[in-house]
């Protein structure tokens, strides 16, 4: 099964449908802590779902068990720990939530993508859900990130 993810920090409204069509996505996992966004205000929860429909014919999903908690988002965003220290603490909120058994591998059999907002997945906690997911699931996702 094929797994997209991708970040809107930095790209236009155009950029970031346009990449979602380009794909054939069809449904949208948010996985962000905060869906009231500033950065992009076609992304805020309030939008998306809309947009997402008439736009690329894809459904919206919000998965909160897929972010991190809030005290690791402040963490990392005032700069109190590291990425390797977020990366250790986020993986291990993973595995304490059990995420593996409770988030349905049948919903990625339709083209999904995961949502954050930031721009690349090398230091975006949607990479590590993923990679989390690969393991626990037996390698069955091939990732893509947008």
């Amino acid at each position: 099964m094929t797994v997209y993810s991708i970040g809107f920090t930095r790209k236009t409204a155009e950029q970031f449908f346009g990449a979602l069509r380009g794909v054939g996505i069809k449904r949208l996992l948010d996985v962000r802590l905060h869906t009231a966004s500033t950065l992009a205000g076609f992304t805020r929860g309030d939008h998306l779902p809309f947009l997402l429909r008439e736009l690329c014919g894809a459904g919206y999903e919000r998965e909160p068990m897929l972010a991190p908690s809030e005290e690791l988002f402040r963490a990392i965003k005032a700069r109190r720990i590291g990425w390797p220290e977020y990366e250790t603490a986020f993986l291990q909120l993973m595995a304490q939530r059990r995420v593996e058994d409770r988030i349905s591998r049948a919903g990625f059999r339709v083209p999904t993508v995961l949502l954050c907002s930031e721009p690349a997945a090398d230091r975006c906690h949607r990479r590590l859900v993923l990679e989390y997911l690969n393991e626990k699931w037996s390698q069955a996702l091939e990732v893509v990130h947008l």
